[in-house]
């Protein structure tokens, strides 16, 4: 398939000077000098490939066309947020609150503006739809230039993996545009009801909103990670055992399962495509069994189909190994089975119709698409989850291999064409790395794949929370084996990959402490829209964002779809008039207890509190008011990976130290010199010289003390202040009260304060 007819065909006409200059990459690379022979003209001894030639492409596809790509996208991008900001300005007057203090608008003027902002909508919209596609097809185009100077110079010189780097850095290939298309989504709703019905009154959430909602959210961990991720899952879920039955005994468990998914597709690769462009009811299609072949499994054919609202529907039936290629071609219905359920009195014609229904559906989805197994998945999957409670799944799959299933190659098939699949694997039994399969027909995908699905009351539980925000894991939105296999195996077939693709070649491991302020940041941002968006619908609970101080506190939204997007949703939600940016305020039947208020510090309290001299606070004692339910997690998960400190804050806590001994120094200096000359009947000296000594001494232990306990927060990455004001305080004070006592007693007894000399 030839890229550049499907990029010319992809333009967007107003961005037409904007794409990858692929005929000039092309040009570049002199992909079009052959000699008579029929040879590459570029590496005959006439005109060799030469250091110029290589750096003249290198800068053009990785600085010139590269930077322009991004520079476009980014500009864009925050151009239509700031269209986007300007339509919110003008609805606000439209949603008229009980506080607003300027007079309402009348109906004619609400419709004209509502008008004037739902054209400028339709705009936005197109070409976020546009800018989307754009980012798509230059990254796409990145990749096929790579390659095919890989494929031409690659016995010299290599470019793929530079520009792999360069993508990782970039944003233009991961920008995510769902908080905009939300903002676009209630805006549209707002002023459709105020064109529709002329008075928008804000509305309540109905009761029980979003609680049934089942959501899919995806991560790749790495391998270095792997067992810190399973240990701190199995502290709240155990280990799901697929057949109980056939382990007794502990000694006698069997091993985590390994599971085969097998992938069709069009020799086109229509269903590929679909679902990378993420098309209305795209589907798939897949036969999926546990173990191997040889032990007879169950054999499950699914197809799956994703809706316009991310919901999902599936179609499956359970097959025999024997039936597999009958049923693929049409010639196996299932006849027996169906006619024991039809002749039954047991109420099974039900079942009969519904069954039925599903081979008709089965069958001819795979006739009209002209369906064939393509890909194979293998992977050993550790699932996590309470028995019979389904609220909170937890997948966990490692080793995972895509090898190629199809038969598109006549004169080298990977598959027999008279085969459902490859028997050489199968017969064999082969395992997990698969190394007799031939390069170039398999890849392993370097990191582990975490699936949390959570429904209803789950997406509040704190832990599933903290660890999707961790540094343990990388969020991979909408990631697909089948979609990564096809990409990586078949990239001569498609003309369209993931964005994704650009992240395997860097490092997904992250600083805990990183990690943590990068979520705190994304949160605060989406606190910002979201205030932005209920602005104008009239909702008086705005969104309350808690500090940033603390990895366990959120949004008010609640739900991990605040702090991550869904994936899939594969049960709808309840219909509601309005779109709500905020999680409404529930409502139960019985009012949740308040928490007491604590009493107010008395003056004397504030005083020391404003100086940091809060006994809580020397002791480190200091408590915080937690949620009810909820309790103290004992180690923060951004404290549990390696300690990265730089020398240089260990290095001013010693220098603090060092001032500290200085003081005492001093003082001891001062108190030694004092008491010596003193003599043995001035006895005021004398004090004042152990008043000197005591305020030395503690000078040196405080100094100790505090360097010991700035030490241990360091090490412990504690968010505590490392500031005390008591030491301080306590030597400023006492030598102050000293040297005004050493004043007044010189004044009123000026006899008894005479130094005595030394007799000679």
């Amino acid at each position: 398939m030839r890229f550049g007819k499907t990029l010319r065909a992809a333009v967007y006409p107003p961005w037409k000077g904007k794409y990858i200059d692929y005929t000039k990459l092309k040009t570049l690379l002199r992909e079009n000098d052959v000699t008579r022979n029929g040879e590459d003209a570029s590496d005959s001894d006439d005109d060799q490939w030469t250091e110029q030639d290589e750096e003249a492409f290198v800068q053009e596809l990785l600085n010139v066309e590269l930077d322009k790509v991004n520079s476009f996208q980014a500009e864009t991008s925050q151009q239509l947020r700031e269209r986007t900001t300007a339509c919110e300005v003008k609805l606000r007057p439209l949603a008229s609150t009980p506080e607003q203090e300027t007079p309402p608008l009348n109906e004619q003027k609400k419709r004209a503006i509502a008008s004037e902002v739902l054209q400028e909508l339709d705009n936005i919209t197109k070409e976020v739809s546009a800018l989307e596609k754009y980012s798509r097809i230059n990254f796409t185009g990145f990749l096929k230039a790579a390659k095919k100077h890989d494929r031409k110079r690659g016995a010299r010189y290599r470019v793929k993996p530079l520009l792999q780097v360069r993508l990782s850095q970039l944003p233009f290939n991961s920008e995510d545009y769902s908080p905009l298309v939300h903002r676009l989504s209630v805006m549209y709703s707002f002023v459709r009801e105020t064109l529709s019905h002329d008075i928008v009154q804000p509305r309540e959430t109905e009761h029980g909103f979003g609680r049934e909602t089942y959501s899919s959210y995806k991560f790749w961990v790495h391998s270095d990670n792997v067992l810190e991720v399973k240990t701190h899952i199995l502290r709240r879920l155990p280990v799901l055992i697929y057949r109980p039955g056939t382990s007794k005994d502990l000694d006698t468990m069997t091993e985590d399962p390994t599971i085969t998914s097998l992938y069709f597709d069009s020799p086109r690769f229509d269903l590929y495509n679909q679902k990378v462009a993420r098309a209305p009811e795209a589907g798939s299609l897949r036969l999926r069994w546990t173990g191997s072949l040889k032990d007879k499994p169950a054999i499950q054919l699914e197809k799956k189909i994703v809706t316009d609202d991310d919901e999902s529907r599936q179609v499956k039936v359970q097959l025999k190994d024997k039936h597999i290629k009958e049923f693929l071609d049409g010639e196996y219905r299932f006849d027996k089975k169906l006619h024991r359920m039809e002749d039954s009195n047991n109420g099974d014609s039900a079942a009969a119709e519904a069954l039925k229904k599903d081979v008709d559906e089965l069958q001819s989805f795979i006739k009209d698409n002209d369906l064939q197994p393509m890909l194979r998945a293998n992977y050993t999957r550790t699932a996590f989850q309470i028995p019979g409670d389904d609220r909170i799944r937890i997948s966990l799959d490692t080793n995972l291999a895509l090898i190629r299933e199809d038969a598109l190659d006549s004169e080298r098939p990977c598959r027999d064409p008279a085969e459902w699949h490859r028997t050489d694997l199968d017969d064999a039994d082969m395992t997990y790395p698969f190394n007799a399969v031939r390069t170039g027909e398999i890849t392993r995908f370097p990191h582990a794949l975490l699936e949390i699905q959570l429904r209803g009351k789950a997406h509040n539980t704190e832990w599933v929370k903290d660890l999707m925000v961790s540094h343990l894991v990388k969020d991979a939105p909408r990631f697909s084996k089948f979609v990564h296999g096809v990409a990586s195996l078949f990239e001569d077939y498609v003309n369209s990959f993931p964005f994704w693709l650009g992240e395997l070649e860097s490092d997904i491991r992250r600083d805990p402490e990183t990690a943590f302020h990068e979520e705190q940041e994304r949160l605060a941002r989406r606190a910002e829209e979201n205030i932005a968006v209920g602005s104008f619908m009239g909702d008086a609970r705005s969104p309350s964002v808690h500090p940033l101080g603390s990895p366990y506190r959120y949004s008010s939204a609640g739900s991990p779809s605040v702090m991550r997007r869904s994936s899939a949703v594969t049960e709808p939600a309840a219909r509601h008039p309005r779109p709500s940016v905020a999680e409404p305020q529930r409502r139960d039947t019985e009012p949740a207890p308040e928490p007491e208020e604590p009493e107010p510090p008395t003056r004397l309290e504030s005083i020391f509190q404003s100086l940091g001299l809060s006994p809580q606070r020397w002791l480190g004692t200091e408590s915080v008011s937690l949620p009810p339910g909820v309790r103290h997690p004992g180690v923060w998960i951004k404290d549990s990976g390696p300690v990265r400190v730089e020398s240089k804050v260990y290095l001013a806590n010693q220098r603090t130290f060092i001032k500290w001994l200085h003081i005492s120094i001093l003082l001891s200096s001062l108190s030694l010199g004092l008491y010596n000359a003193a003599g043995k009947h001035n006895q005021v000296a004398q004090a004042l010289a152990v008043v000197y000594t005591f305020f030395a001494i503690f000078a040196a232990v405080w100094g100790w003390f505090i360097y010991e306990k700035r030490a241990r927060l360091i090490r412990q990455r504690s968010g505590k202040d490392l500031d005390n004001m008591f030491g301080p305080i306590v030597v400023c004070i006492g030598l102050a009260v000293a040297l005004v006592l050493n004043f007044v007693f010189k004044v009123r007894f000026p006899s008894r304060f005479v130094l005595t000399r030394p007799s000679r």
